[in-house]
């Protein structure tokens, strides 16, 4: 061949090069690669068929043909058909490189595009410039991408005045990066950036350099890490390599922190930190506080322990210089759908003073709490929860640093099972219930309380229904059964120097209530609706409890008889109720429109037998020959029934008034609105026309509002409407002759009145702190754990969780209550009072400052309560606390710098402590 068709062949070649280049690699306008395509029309058969019959083919099939070559051409003597039966496919084979990628490759210029066929590369210019390949995606104002090497490289480009048009960023999975320049290679998956930022999770990130190494991990050259959102942080932690793991965590070499780009010369050797808010085992960091009574203390060091994915358990310990510790063990289970839960165990064990010393002493408490709730889904029908808070008495007392926890004295526990019987008319319900007063040392335990209920009967009715139900059909029978048994004890010797186990018994009780109501749904009459009804109780006693005068020694004797005893009790009665309505309008130019007001009134008459007399007796109860009336069922569980015959009639008067005003914030002619002045305001009593003396019974009275929205008033009271004498006893006397403008003495009742008021958007809801807002974690599916305690924490730290957006507010309320009770020696009656104040405020400084105040002062002992000012700082991504309670008996100020982020939450700066009058 000549050097003329040499070159020529070259040209050709060069040619047919550069077209399967393009055809390769650029695909069409749109940048999409199409092999498949592509080596479909390389092996497409276009040799004519002459000899070859056609044979039928499916769809997308390759043409099968019969050859018409012998398949052994050395054996030509053999007589055989020539014609092979075996059908082969016609294939042009072709090697495919191996530096070929592996998916189509998706690109867009903004601008323009350059192909370099000699140098095999294509560049890419435009502000967003994208390449897509597989998860892989990048953008910036300009790519470069070299064939030979399967490298792709971004960078930044700027205008004439030196302002960044733009940055390159890659995406690859739940990696996104943004870099001053990007080289990736797109067959290994490797890449290498600088100047780059990226976020992981909370935590922002910031390298010179980032070798990415595959698609969940990279490493980092002198980068820094923080929480804080801007380009220039005020805080980071500065390490010269950094190995991340997309996702879980980042392990460091020597570290140190920066605050507002200065180090700071705290150097630790190496550093772990989770990237991820999933579950992870791993140790719990303490704090440091102190303590008047028990010293210094390194308090909640622990670890916590991810079991499986149903079940994770924390545990946790304090120790103190003087010699005590606490420890904690809070395992917690989940499974969805089915059930969920969490156990706390807390172990106290504190010296007081120091050992030789005349008061040295030392204490030993625990507490016990235990939530549990069962998914409805799991059984149908069934429910078991339980919510269990029970330990030692003096164990909230002894709480170090925790004022909330030390001015609780009431403990109380329940734990419940419940099952329904599908297209069954009864149900039982089991319950065990708890309550312990921790100033007295007093325990009582309900251990078991049963409970079957029988849905209401209606024997009369028609097992097919054709048109309406008689009235007669609506008769209907029910059962409601109660039986219990109840205990008590004491865990302070002071109180009782007998063990436990022989309190519980001495002092057990059991009992048993059975009502069986019969009752009658009439239609409505009018405005009237009728309702007779039949109700049948027995009441189940273990023991009658009787007084006696004891004249030699002038004091009351008691006497116990154990057994099986039972009352019974009977009432009849009729019950008529309705609604009256009223209104009154005023003149079209006036404020108020209208006035509504609607009263419910409901009139019963009612029959009870005197089936109880018997078990009332008199008795001498002091040295002047009075005497008391006492039943031998007193201090029963159930009580005892009243004796003596009613037949008389019961009322009950409802009242609820609003108005209509004109609406200021419409400016329509017509816009009212409507407000409620008193949402319920009830009188109720009765008459008993057979009884011989006090035919009149007590009034009871009650009333609740809500004022313009904004003061909620609740109040109740009950009333005497009958004379006392010199001792205060009742006597047949009504109240009236001698002050007629009265409803009655006054027995007791209560007041209660709440306001809050906040400035600031109306409509804009106050921030929800992430602690208590969910009863599990989204992420896991796990419940939180420690409610108790971070409730706790909130209450003692309210600046940590300012809200900032509200530039004030004030909450108050106030609580009256009073009851008249008798003497312990039966000398008269006293009325015991009882009142307290609860206050709370916050008021921003500056949009950065915020100052609080909150207390309690109980009105009735004099006494302060905790009363705490608390002062906070927004820092943007830390945030600075101050709370001081000066004055109460639990004393305490707490002063804590800490970010933010939930990630960096153990790493603070706290200062806290801690004082307390004994």
């Amino acid at each position: 061949m000549n050097n003329y068709n040499k070159g020529k062949a070259k040209y050709i070649l060069a040619f047919m090069m550069m077209a399967l280049f393009i055809s390769v690699t650029i695909g069409s306008t749109t940048g999409n690669i199409h092999f498949n395509q592509f080596y479909k029309n390389l092996t497409t058969d276009t040799i004519p068929l002459t000899t070859a019959k056609m044979i039928p083919a499916k769809k997308n099939d390759a043409i099968s043909v019969k050859d018409t070559i012998p398949g052994n051409l050395a054996d030509t003597t053999k007589k055989t058909d020539t014609l092979l039966t075996t059908a082969v496919v016609d294939t042009f084979d072709i090697n495919v490189s191996k530096d070929s990628l592996d998916a189509p490759v998706v690109y867009h210029a903004d601008d323009s595009m350059v192909l370099d066929i000699p140098g095999k590369k294509i560049l890419l210019y435009g502000k967003e410039s994208k390449v897509k390949y597989t998860d892989n995606e990048l953008t910036a104002p300009g790519i470069e991408f070299d064939q030979r090497t399967n490298l792709v490289t971004a960078y930044l480009r700027k205008d004439s005045t030196g302002k960044v048009i733009s940055f390159p960023t890659f995406n690859q999975g739940d990696l996104k990066t943004v870099s001053d320049t990007i080289a990736f290679n797109m067959k290994s998956g490797k890449g290498l950036t600088k100047g780059t930022y990226t976020q992981q999770d909370e935590m922002y990130i910031y390298a010179i350099r980032i070798k990415k190494v595959d698609s969940s991990s990279f490493f980092a050259y002198k980068a820094r890490f923080t929480t804080c959102n801007l380009d220039t942080p005020h805080f980071a932690f500065v390490s010269k390599k950094i190995k991340f793991i997309n996702k879980k965590f980042a392990v460091t070499g020597p570290v140190h922190p920066e605050f507002e780009g200065v180090p700071v010369p705290i150097i630790l050797p190496f550093g772990i930190y989770p990237l991820s808010r999933g579950r992870h085992s791993g140790l719990i960091a303490p704090t440091f506080n102190a303590n008047e009574q028990f010293g210094l203390s390194l308090d909640g060091i622990g670890y916590y322990k991810v079991i499986n994915d149903n079940w994770d358990v924390t545990t946790r310990g304090t120790i103190y210089s003087y010699g005590g510790y606490t420890f904690n063990i809070s395992p917690r289970y989940y499974k969805r759908y089915r059930r969920q839960g969490n156990l706390s165990f807390d172990y106290q064990r504190f010296k007081t003073n120091f050992k030789g010393d005349p008061d040295y002493s030392t204490s030993k408490t625990f507490n016990i709490r235990w939530s549990h709730s069962l998914d409805t889904k799991s059984r149908p029908g069934v429910s078991f929860n339980a919510n269990v808070n029970a330990g030692s008495s003096k164990f909230n007392s002894q709480v170090p640093n925790n004022p909330t926890r030390n001015f609780s004295n009431q403990l109380s526990s329940s734990i419940a099972y419940a099952k329904i019987w599908k297209d069954k008319p009864y149900n039982i319900s089991i319950n065990a219930n708890h309550s312990q007063n921790t100033n007295l040392g007093i325990i009582n335990v309900t251990l078991p309380d049963i409970s079957f209920n029988l849905n209401t009967l209606y024997p009369l009715r028609r097992k097919e229904l054709i048109g309406s139900y008689k009235w007669y059909e609506n008769l209907g029978v029910a059962l409601n059964s109660n039986v219990k048994s109840l205990t008590y004890f004491s865990d302070d010797t002071a109180v009782s120097e007998l063990n436990i186990g022989k309190q519980i018994f001495n002092n057990l009780q059991w009992g048993g209530n059975h009502n069986v109501p019969i009752t009658l749904s009439l239609p409505q009459l009018g405005p009237l609706q009728i309702a007779p009804s039949i109700s049948y109780t027995e009441r189940w006693f273990q023991q009658k409890f009787t007084r006696r005068w004891d004249s030699t020694l002038k004091k009351i004797d008691t006497s116990i008889n154990k057994g099986f005893y039972s009352a019974r009790d009977m009432s009849f009665g009729i019950s008529m109720s309705s609604r009256i309505f009223g209104s009154f309008t005023f003149g079209k130019n006036a404020k108020v429109k209208a006035i509504r007001h609607e009263i419910r009134p409901s009139l019963s008459a009612n029959y009870k037998p005197d089936m109880n007399g018997k078990y009332f007796y008199d008795t001498q109860i002091d040295t002047l020959k009075n005497k008391g009336r006492f039943n031998v069922f007193d201090n029963s569980l159930y009580g005892a029934f009243g004796e003596g015959r009613f037949g008389g009639l019961s009322f009950n008067i409802d009242n609820n008034i609003q108005m209509k005003v004109r609406d200021k914030k419409d400016t329509a002619a017509e816009a009212e609105k409507k407000v409620t002045l008193i949402d319920g305001l009830n009188l109720s009593g009765s008459y008993n026309f057979l009884a011989d003396s006090f035919q009149l019974s007590t009034f009871s009275v009650g009333a609740r509002s809500n004022l313009f929205d904004k003061i909620s008033i609740t109040a109740s009271a009950i009333l005497d409407p009958y004379q006392v004498d010199a001792r205060g006893e009742r006597i047949d006397k009504l109240i009236w002759r001698k002050k007629a403008l009265t409803l009655g003495r006054l027995l007791g009742g209560n007041i209660s009145m709440s306001t809050q008021f906040q400035g600031g958007d109306k409509s804009k809801k106050p921030k929800q702190n992430n602690l208590t807002g969910q009863p599990y974690n989204p992420s896991t599916g796990m419940p939180l754990d420690e409610y108790q305690t971070e409730a706790a924490y909130i209450s003692n730290n309210p600046a940590e969780f300012a809200d900032f957006s509200i530039p004030w507010s004030v909450s108050f309320s106030y609580s009256l209550r009073f009851q008249r009770d008798r003497k312990v020696d039966y000398s008269g009656y006293t009325t015991n009072v009882f009142q307290d104040i609860n206050w709370n405020g916050t008021v921003n400084l500056t949009e950065k400052w915020q100052l609080g105040l909150n207390g309690f002062y109980n009105i009735t002992q004099k006494e302060l309560g905790t009363i705490s000012v608390s002062i906070a700082r927004e820092l943007h991504c830390w945030q600075m606390a101050i709370n001081v309670s000066p004055v109460g008996r639990y004393r305490f100020f707490n002063i804590s710098i800490s970010p933010k982020s939930g990630l960096l939450r153990d790493i603070k700066v706290n200062r806290t402590r801690y004082f307390y009058d004994l």
